[in-house]
């Protein structure tokens, strides 16, 4: 890499967690992308790209979500949609200390690209892992575990608070995945945890698939 010998680094997870000889055989797994670095909280130069690669269930293709959404009795099924979306915000800000913020736009200027709905929050946020596990079909928000976690981890339902604000607002169950697909062609996650410098981005197509 060209270091010289009297330069220090250090190696880290995308989460910047440094890879020490205690956890090197529980960080270090096949296809992880490390950073080299001159220490964990360095800047970096230039965006960093993952891909995300993982067998999708059969579900994908034989659910998917659509029977559940066209089989909504004759309503408009695109509020269940965004209901699931939604969801994700509701989870992400169930512990935030202060105001509670999320925003739904609906976005169609073409100039700005294809149309598209945007929902935006003021939560916890999701670190690059966090953000693979959402991509993975039926890896649930109730049982991710370890280094992998999502932000939701931990997640109980809490009875005395109302259905819309406790992160149970979706209504059939298939997923945010599923309502984007329904939606549109394409899903495009950014996000900075909290405690982090960095801005994690998830991009899923159709057109990729």
């Amino acid at each position: 890499f060209g270091i010289a010998t009297d330069e220090k680094f250090v190696i880290t997870t995308t989460n910047r967690k440094e890879i020490t000889e205690d956890n090197f055989s529980e960080l270090v797994q096949d296809g992880v992308t490390l950073y080299l670095l001159q220490s964990v909280d360095q800047m970096l130069l230039l965006a960093t790209k993952e891909r995300i690669d993982f067998l999708p269930h059969y579900d994908t293709l034989v659910k998917s979500g659509m029977y559940e959404y066209y089989a909504s009795e004759g309503q408009n099924p695109l509020p269940f949609a965004l209901a699931e979306l939604i969801d994700n915000s509701l989870s992400a800000t169930s512990r935030n200390t202060g105001i509670r913020s999320i925003q739904i736009k609906l976005l169609f200027d073409d100039s700005q690209g294809k149309p598209a709905v945007a929902v935006i929050d003021n939560g916890s946020g999701m670190t690059s892992k966090q953000l693979n596990n959402w991509a993975v079909y039926r890896l649930s928000k109730f049982t991710r575990q370890g280094d992998f976690e999502s932000d939701h981890s931990g997640y109980v339902r809490p009875l005395p608070v109302p259905r819309s604000l406790n992160s149970d607002i979706s209504y059939f169950g298939v997923g945010g995945k599923q309502a984007v697909f329904f939606v549109g062609q394409s899903a495009r996650m950014i996000s900075k945890p909290a405690e982090s410098q960095d801005v994690h981005e998830l991009v899923l197509s159709k057109e990729d698939f």
